[in-house]
C-alpha cells in the first residue's frame, strides 16, 4: 500500500506541470520580497521615519517588481487564479496605504488549497505573517510549495480520518522567514483586518518534519548507543517514507484535537491556562495517533508500523531538547512519555546505553494514552482550577517539579481568591526541569538540532549533521 511522493500534473493529466521555483521570475519575486522584509515593524507596517529606513520610491519600485513577479508565475497556476488577482489587489493597496499594519484578508479568503488537494500540485503563496518556530515579525514572505496527497491517504481520510481542512506540503523554495525551524503554513499568522469565521485549510511541510526527524534521531541514537530495529532503520534511512509517515501523522493528529471527550478546546478557543494543559493535549493527540497507527499496521497499512516508530523517537529525543526553556510545552509531553516509559520498565538507560522493549513500549504508550483521556472524561465533571490542579498531579506523578514551585506545594498555596487565569502567573517558565538525563543529552545534540534549520528533503547532507 505504499506510494511514492511524484509530482504530479497541475490539471492532473499530460506531462508533470512546470516547476514555478525554476521560472525566472521566482528570485526576481524572492528579492523584491528579500529587499521589503528588512524595513517592516513587528506587526509588518512600515516606519519611513525610522533610522536606515528606505524611502518609499525604493519599497513601492520592489513591490511593483513583486506584483509583475506574481503576474508572470500565475499562468503556470490556473487554480489560484482567484488568489493572485486577489494578492495584486492586496499588496497594491498595501502601498497606497502608505504601508501600515498589511491587510490580506481578501487573498486569505480566495485561497483555498484544501479544496484542491491533488498529490504535486504546486502552490505560490505571498502574505505577510509570523512564522511559528521562526520569525515572530509578520514579515512579507514567499513560499512555493506542493501538496503532498497519495492514494492510500487520501482514501484513509475518505473512510477513517476526516480531516477535509488538512494540507500536507513540501517546500519547493522559500524567503528568510522559513530559512527556521518552521514547518507550518497556518491563516492565523497573517495579518488581516479581522480574523474570519472559521479557517479553511492548515498546511504542515512533512519534508522538513521528515528531514530534521530523520538527522535529529540518528544522531540521538548514536549518542545513546539505541539499537533500532531494521524497521526503523529503514524509515530513518529513507525520506520519502519518512514523509509518507509524518504526512498520515500529521492528518490524525490535527483532527484529534476535536475529537474525544473535551472538557476545554484549547486551539479553537483562546484560552489562558498552564502550559503543562497543552502539553497533555498535544501528547494526547500524539498517543491517539499512535494507537491508530497500530490498528492501520494490523490492516495490512505499511505506513502504521512506521507512525509508530516515529511518534516514540521523535518525542523522546527531538521534542525535549528543542526550543527554549520557557512553557515548552512539546517538550512537557517528551519529557513525560519518556519517564512514563521508563517508570513502566519499557526503556532502560543502563551502563550508559539507552534500550526500548519495542513490545512493552507500544502496550505502555496505549496506557498513557489512556491515563489523560480518563483525565480529559473526568475533568468535563469538574470546575477548571480542580481540572488543572488533577493534570498537575499526573504529571508530576512522573516529572518532579521545580523545586520552588507554587503549584507544587498544592492548593493551600495558590490565592484561591484571584480567578484562575491569574494563578496561570505563578506557574515557572520551567516548571517541570530536564531530567539529568536529558540535561547531558541537549548538549551533545544541540548543534545536531541547530543544523536543521532551514533543513528540506533536498538540502544537503539531510541526515548527517
Amino acid at each position: 500500500m505504499t506510494e511514492t511522493l511524484v509530482p504530479a500534473a497541475a490539471n492532473g493529466v499530460g506531462a508533470p506541470a512546470p516547476r514555478v521555483a525554476d521560472h525566472p521570475a521566482w528570485p526576481a519575486l524572492k528579492r523584491a520580497v528579500e529587499a521589503i522584509r528588512p524595513a517592516q515593524s513587528k506587526d509588518g507596517s512600515i516606519d519611513f521615519g525610522a533610522e536606515d529606513a528606505p524611502s518609499r520610491t525604493a519599497v513601492r519600485r520592489e513591490l511593483e517588481r513583486a506584483v509583475a513577479a506574481v503576474q508572470e508565475l500565475a499562468p503556470l497556476l490556473p487554480h489560484n487564479a482567484a488568489y493572485h488577482r486577489a494578492l495584486v489587489g492586496d499588496l497594491r493597496r498595501w502601498a497606497e496605504e502608505d504601508f501600515g499594519v498589511p491587510d490580506f484578508l481578501d487573498s486569505l479568503l480566495a485561497f483555498q488549497p484544501a479544496q484542491q488537494r491533488q498529490d504535486g500540485l504546486q502552490h505560490l503563496v505571498v502574505f505577510p505573517m509570523y512564522t511559528q518556530n521562526g520569525n515572530p515579525y509578520r514579515n512579507l514572505e514567499a513560499v512555493v510549495l506542493r501538496v503532498v496527497w497519495p492514494g492510500w491517504l487520501a482514501e484513509l481520510e475518505r473512510t477513517r480520518y476526516d480531516n477535509p481542512l488538512f494540507l500536507g506540503i513540501t517546500f519547493e523554495d522559500f524567503t528568510s522567514g522559513y530559512d527556521t525551524h518552521s514547518a507550518v503554513l497556518f491563516p492565523e499568522t497573517i495579518a488581516v483586518r479581522e480574523v474570519p469565521e472559521r479557517f479553511t485549510w492548515g498546511g504542515i511541510f512533512c519534508d522538513r518534519e521528515a528531514a530534521r526527524f530523520r538527522r535529529v534521531v540518528g544522531a540521538a541514537c548514536e549518542v545513546t548507543r539505541l539499537d533500532l530495529p531494521e524497521e526503523a532503520l529503514g524509515l530513518l534511512g529513507d525520506q520519502r517514507r519518512s514523509q509518507q509517515t509524518f504526512v498520515l501523522w500529521d492528518m490524525v493528529h490535527d483532527r484529534t484535537h476535536s475529537h474525544g471527550d473535551l472538557p476545554f478546546d484549547p486551539f479553537m478557543i483562546k484560552q489562558r491556562q498552564p502550559y503543562w494543559m497543552y502539553g497533555l493535549e498535544e501528547l494526547r493527540c500524539d498517543l491517539t495517533a499512535f494507537q491508530e497507527a497500530v490498528q492501520l499496521e494490523a490492516d495490512g497499512f505499511p505506513q502504521g508500523r512506521d507512525v509508530q516508530y516515529a511518534v516514540i523517537l521523535e518525542r523522546l529525543f527531538r521534542f525535549p531538547v528543542t526550543g527554549e526553556r520557557h512553557r515548552n510545552y512539546d517538550g512537557l509531553g517528551g519529557q513525560l512519555l519518556f519517564a512514563y516509559l521508563h517508570r513502566h520498565d519499557a526503556l532502560r538507560w543502563t551502563d550508559n546505553k539507552l534500550s526500548i522493549d519495542w513490545d512493552r513500549a507500544r502496550e505502555v504508550t496505549v496506557q498513557l494514552r489512556r491515563e489523560i483521556e480518563t483525565l480529559y472524561r473526568d475533568g468535563i465533571d469538574r470546575p477548571k482550577l480542580v481540572h488543572w490542579l488533577k493534570a498537575y498531579d499526573l504529571v508530576s506523578a512522573y516529572l518532579a517539579p521545580h523545586p520552588g514551585s507554587t503549584w507544587a506545594k498544592g492548593p493551600e498555596a495558590l490565592d484561591l481568591a484571584l480567578p484562575p487565569r491569574k494563578l496561570v502567573d505563578d506557574v515557572l517558565p520551567d516548571e517541570f526541569p530536564l531530567s539529568l538525563f536529558y540535561e547531558a543529552l541537549a548538549k551533545k545534540l544541540r548543534k545536531v538540532i541547530e543544523s536543521t534549520r532551514g533543513i528540506t528533503a533536498e538540502s544537503p547532507s539531510a541526515v548527517a549533521a
